[in-house]
């Protein structure tokens, strides 16, 4: 089975600024981390679809990694990476206001790749400061099931894990299907339900069918935005946990779901969506 390390440095305290450019951030105390578990529920094996490194009897002998968060990590290691090395704790709310270790430059200066995301200003400091021949890889952080398929193959080109990722993605295609035909059995009324979601949340509701009549954030809704997406009469609100703003249609009565982007320590991508769908499902049911 494989074996993913991951280091984690001292807890940070949480931040309250939540400055974003170009991607989504964090997640919550998330229930993502959990142990990973297998479609028939047990735990233990690889249920996100990595390989021990070996596809068709061939051993795929991969990188050392280095990754900034449990994000990165989790596509890393669905791209097929065994040694990988996590900088930011999962509890650092916001990850560029992660101030790195000497652990943490040590690190990287044993890496084979770097990977990071645009929003994280750091990383390119890191490997600087450590003098790393690393290649620094930017990551798209982006939970649509075909962008994450696409960026896991593209990360495996580089690794040299084509096999593992292969397998990886075909775990992924059924799970997924999985979780969006169960989701869509729980529509309220039998329909596809209105819901107005976070910018980096999308994802989610493409995940249950629903019907996607707004889109607000990264940054808080303004009383203009409050009374156009009033109108549309949203069944439910999908909010980013690690971004969230509060209520964004205070007063009503429309259920707000939280939704996790990034995984928990065991760096299981498909976790994400297990909970997302789990939420979801849970205030479809109540509705």
């Amino acid at each position: 089975m494989a074996r993913t390390r991951v280091r984690i440095p001292a807890l940070l305290a949480l931040s309250a600024a939540l400055a974003l450019t170009t991607a989504a951030c964090g997640t919550d105390e998330s229930p993502a981390a959990q142990p990973e578990t297998t479609s028939d529920g047990k735990e233990g094996g690889t249920s996100d679809g990595t390989s021990d490194g070996k596809a068709d009897g061939k051993a795929e002998a991969g990188p050392k990694v280095v990754v900034t968060t449990t994000w990165e990590g989790a596509f890393a290691k669905a791209a097929g990476a065994e040694d990988i090395d996590v900088i930011v704790p999962q509890s650092v709310h916001h990850a560029p206001d992660y101030d790195p270790k000497p652990s943490d430059l040590a690190a990287v200066a044993k890496a084979d790749f770097v990977l990071y995301a645009p929003f994280e200003p750091y990383a390119e400091k890191i490997k600087e400061a450590a003098g790393s021949d690393a290649e620094l890889v930017e990551v798209g952080l982006d939970n649509n099931a075909d962008k994450v398929k696409a960026e896991v193959a593209r990360l495996a080109e580089k690794f040299g894990t084509g096999n593992s990722a292969e397998k990886w993605a075909g775990t992924f295609d059924t799970e997924y299907a999985a979780l969006s035909e169960d989701l869509k059995s729980a529509w309220p009324g039998g329909k596809s339900p209105k819901i107005v979601s976070q910018v980096f949340t999308t994802w989610a509701a493409e995940l249950a069918g629903a019907t996607t009549v707004g889109t607000y954030g990264p940054e808080a809704v303004t009383p203009a935005q409050l009374g156009e997406l009033s109108k549309r009469k949203p069944a439910f609100v999908l909010d980013n946990a690690h971004m969230s703003t509060g209520a964004v249609l205070p007063d009503s009565g429309v259920e707000q779901v939280q939704i996790v982007n990034y995984p928990g320590d065991t760096l299981d991508l498909l976790s994400v969506y297990r909970d997302a769908a789990t939420a979801m499902k849970k205030a479809m049911n109540a509705a």
